[in-house]
């Protein structure tokens, strides 16, 4: 079975905004700039977005693992 690039996306953005908003919230405490925050959850969340989509619909084309 493999997953259609909408299931492929919708998990991605899913993960992302649990990830990045994770990031946000670390970073925020850790620095108390709220600012440095913001720029670093815009970056990593595009940049992450992209290598994780990448990775997913690669993954769909080996099979390994996969039980019929």
């Amino acid at each position: 079975m493999i997953d259609t690039r909408k299931r492929s996306l919708a998990k991605t953005l899913s993960w992302r905004i649990l990830a990045s908003g994770s990031t946000f919230f670390l970073t925020w405490v850790i620095t108390g700039d709220v600012s440095l925050a913001g720029i670093l959850f815009v970056i990593l969340f595009v940049a992450h977005t992209a290598l994780y989509f990448v990775h997913e619909r690669v993954w769909n084309h080996i099979h390994w693992g996969k039980k019929l």
